[in-house]
């Protein structure tokens, strides 16, 4: 991050192979806004950090023992959630015409969203939600038999 540019109190890290691949199927399929790309003096890109609405994620490169999923089976330790305002429909489709491996279609949860998930080209997991409705502990707990909603 650039002075004078704060950053959430937690920002992502993903690890790509193919950066400038991954800034450049990020911003079209996801919408996501390229704020910062750093290139080595071979043009490479070496570091890129995205904006999505009030969040920020960085791409870079994998090191020694943080990898693509590609470099490990397709193996994902995390997801990354993102919530859309409206428009997860569209957004789906959008993801799916640039190439993104739909896991999920669009489909209500207990939880009172609207979810889908969505593999990168390198095997990243996203979920993209989008709020239906507020949603009561007690109409979580009567959704899924036997779950329990605790609340600090």
């Amino acid at each position: 991050m650039l002075e004078n540019h704060p950053a959430p109190a937690f920002v992502p890290r993903l690890a790509y192979q193919d950066l400038r691949g991954a800034v450049d199927w990020l911003e079209p399929a996801f919408g996501f806004k390229t704020t910062l790309l750093a290139t080595a003096g071979d043009g490479r890109v070496v570091h890129a950090e995205m904006n999505f609405a009030d969040g920020l994620i960085v791409i870079g490169n994998e090191w020694e023992n943080i990898k693509a999923p590609g470099s490990v089976d397709g193996v994902n330790t995390q997801t990354i959630t993102a919530q859309l305002a409206g428009g997860i429909e569209e957004h789906c489709e959008k993801a799916r015409a640039a190439g993104g491996r739909i896991i999920q279609e669009p489909k209500d949860q207990f939880h009172g969203d609207r979810t889908y998930r969505v593999a990168d080209p390198e095997g990243h997991v996203w979920t993209f939600s989008q709020k239906l409705r507020a949603v009561t502990a007690a109409e979580m707990e009567a959704a899924v038999p036997g779950m329990k909603v605790w609340r600090k």
